[in-house]
């Protein structure tokens, strides 16, 4: 495992849309090992693989209540809001607003290439959501809420 640089606001890799992982192999176990020690060692609840410069679709998300690899996430279904705030670690010490569903349903492959699917409210939901924006060259702050709408 080896810590990765995390890629900051104003790189282009963040804007950019991710791949389709083809297959979970070895070097994409790799990564999802990577990225769990990168996000762990910065403090962050989630990581994907833009933010340190790869354009596949993966991301890592641990929250506090168990880590979730994920390899071709896909938000199958969303309900209701909620307003709370956010930050990123490619954009430090910006934190702000942002609407998120309140409840997702995820599917994705996990690290062993089998298909999983992950129901998240709240905190889980946001955290999804999040990384599978980066996965779409989309960033929190693309989603700010100021005085009712958008900045």
């Amino acid at each position: 495992m080896a810590l990765r640089e995390i890629r900051k606001m104003g790189d282009e890799i963040l804007r950019k849309k991710s791949r389709k992982v083809d297959k979970v192999d070895d070097k994409i176990k790799m990564l999802l090992e990577d990225m769990v020690e990168t996000m762990r060692h910065n403090n962050g609840v989630g990581l994907a693989a833009p933010q340190v410069g790869i354009l596949k679709r993966v991301a890592v998300v641990d929250i506090g209540e168990g880590l979730y690899k994920l390899v071709n996430p896909e938000i199958i279904n969303s309900e209701g809001s909620q307003i709370d705030i956010e930050g990123c670690l490619s954009i430090p010490n910006v934190r702000d607003n942002v609407e998120r569903p309140k409840k997702v349903v995820v599917k994705a492959l996990n690290e062993n290439g089998e298909e999983i699917i992950i129901e998240g409210e709240d905190f889980l939901a946001r955290a999804l959501c999040h990384e599978i924006d980066h996965l779409d060259g989309i960033l929190f702050v693309d989603k700010v809420k100021r005085d009712g709408g958008n900045i």
